[in-house]
């Protein structure tokens, strides 16, 4: 059943089948349940934390301090991912942890890029509200059809960085992921059109907590997943642009 419900969204963090069950928890109770008004005001709260630790990430930047960050927020997204009750401590977590690795990558990227951090930011905060508002509009309906074809794009693109993370260690690099040219720009441009989608998912998992009636610790499960996405378009726009400026 956890499985099953695991694969009902891209983003590992979320699926609607998680929400039922979460629900069917607290049947016999009488514990609060969620709302999307709360499960925004965490996603803020959120923000505001990795916007704090970035700062600190930026100070002290280094490669060493981002990949230790990364790893350790990884787990705990985990955590969260597994044990859902544990995502009003994992999340707060999470965005710190998160954020010391956002910080510092970007400081790097800034030492090499000049005024690619602001690009960056841009972008990523004008496609947030631009899927946001292709939600709301109902543009595109997030159906199980294109729930289904956005997992198993994101699925696919997880496979190719597993790959290519297992070559590393036996000294291959895969061309279109670390180098310029139009094969590492297409493949970075389709990255973010596929994160891109993931927010369409974040939202509707928004709205399906509050349906099913999900207890209301699942505010901070849903915003922890939000941040997954966000962080991951934002370090893939940095990415691009920096194939850009290489070329």
């Amino acid at each position: 059943m956890k499985t099953k419900s695991l694969l009902t969204s891209s983003n590992p963090a979320l699926g609607e089948g998680i929400f039922q069950k979460e629900a069917g928890t607290m049947a016999s109770t009488n514990q609060e349940t969620m709302t999307r008004e709360g499960a925004i005001n965490k996603s803020l709260m959120l923000f505001l934390m990795l916007l704090g630790s970035a700062s600190l990430g930026w100070m002290y930047a280094n490669l060493t301090m981002a990949i230790v960050a990364f790893i350790l927020g990884f787990i705990t997204a985990l955590v969260a991912i597994f044990k859902p009750k544990t995502s009003p401590v994992a999340a707060p977590i999470y965005a710190l942890l998160t954020g010391l690795f956002v910080g510092a990558i970007s400081a790097i990227y800034a030492s090499l890029y000049g005024g690619i951090i602001f690009h960056a930011v841009t972008l990523t905060m004008a496609i947030l509200f631009m899927m946001l508002f292709i939600y709301k509009t109902g543009i595109i309906k997030v159906t199980s059809k294109f729930r289904a074809g956005v997992i198993m794009a994101t699925g696919a693109v997880v496979l190719i960085y597993f790959i290519s993370i297992i070559l590393m260690f036996f000294g291959v690099s895969v061309p279109f992921l670390h180098e310029g040219g139009l094969l590492g720009i297409g493949f970075s441009l389709l990255v973010i059109g596929i994160a891109s989608l993931n927010l369409l998912l974040d939202f509707d998992n928004f709205d399906k907590g509050e349906k099913h009636g999900a207890p209301k610790y699942m505010e901070w499960y849903v915003s922890i997943g939000l941040m997954i996405t966000l962080v991951w378009l934002y370090v893939e726009i940095l990415r691009l642009l920096a194939l850009l400026q290489q070329d």
